[in-house]
């Protein structure tokens, strides 16, 4: 059975409207993670050592153990104490909270580049710590972090072809369907690949627009 150029152009634009469902729950994965993990950096930066310490078993769970794995928990294993989540729910709530975890490492990394003179600063202004963060702290951080935050945002629209074994209909459940129905499964995951490609490209191109912005407003 050879290649047809012909039959993947035509399974493309099912594909395309399957990418969108990946589309959205990255963005959303995305928001969430960015949302979660600058709680916890704020948190780890108290330097409480109970919350310190259960936040470190946290972490060394999600970075030890795959991430389907993780998948897996939140869909099979949250229903066995009562939480019984649909699969798009699951599989967000688990690649938000792995994402989360990698998030504030990048976070915790760039706080020790930003000058403390300025947090000592606004602190001797009389600036509470709320605005110290979101006025002060943030702004600079989330600045250079952003070629990291890009990487992971790559990370995480390829983390939801993992959805498609809790059965949420994405682009790689989509390519399987058709590959099933049409047993060409050549064309159809070459098909799937590109719709991933396209997106990180987009991703990339996005990330560097916006590094050479604020390089620009840093001279």
């Amino acid at each position: 059975m050879g290649f047809k150029l012909d039959y993947l152009l035509s399974i493309l634009p099912a594909l395309m409207r399957a990418a969108a469902v990946n589309i959205r729950l990255a963005l959303l994965i995305m928001l969430l993670a960015l949302a979660l993990g600058t709680a916890l950096t704020i948190l780890r930066s108290r330097k409480i050592a109970a919350v310190n310490a259960f936040i470190a078993v946290v972490i060394s769970f999600v970075r030890g153990t795959p991430l389907l794995i993780q998948i897996f928990i939140a869909y099979y294993v949250l229903p066995a104490v009562g939480l019984d989540l649909s699969p798009q729910v699951a599989g967000v709530s688990a690649i938000a909270f792995n994402s989360m975890v990698f998030v504030s490492e990048s976070m915790r990394g760039g706080l020790a580049t930003i000058d403390s003179g300025q947090i000592e600063a606004a602190t001797a202004l009389g600036l509470p710590p709320r605005a110290i963060w979101f006025k002060v702290v943030l702004p600079q951080l989330f600045r250079r972090i952003v070629p990291v935050l890009i990487n992971e945002a790559t990370i995480v629209v390829k983390g939801t072809a993992l959805l498609s074994v809790i059965t949420v209909v994405e682009v790689l459940r989509t390519a399987q369907q058709i590959a099933s129905a049409s047993y060409r499964p050549f064309e159809t995951l070459i098909g799937a690949a590109l719709m991933f490609l396209a997106i990180n490209l987009v991703i990339s191109l996005s990330g560097r627009v916006a590094e050479s912005r604020f390089a620009r407003s840093r001279i």
